[in-house]
């Protein structure tokens, strides 16, 4: 197989990894799609598996994967 582009890995774990609101809408999508009404709750469990290993950049981004999810889930219920 011959690729058009470099296969390196660019990513290391000392590397910020903070996403995009973007990302954080995606992840609470796939989230929500996999695990249902249990999507915020996986969330945090990353948040604080992160978070409890000092990777306050992934701990943050989860809370807000959760946080997203729960009013994602707030509005939802509002409207029916």
């Amino acid at each position: 197989i011959e690729w058009d582009f470099p296969m390196t890995a660019a990513w290391h774990p000392d590397d910020d990894a903070t996403p995009t609101p973007k990302d954080v809408a995606f992840m609470a999508e796939v989230l929500e799609s996999r695990h249902g009404t249990w999507a915020a709750d996986v969330a945090e469990f990353f948040a604080s598996y992160h978070g409890e290993r000092g990777d306050a950049g992934r701990a943050w981004a989860w809370c807000g994967v959760a946080e997203l999810v729960r009013n994602r889930e707030r509005a939802r219920l509002e409207h029916v």
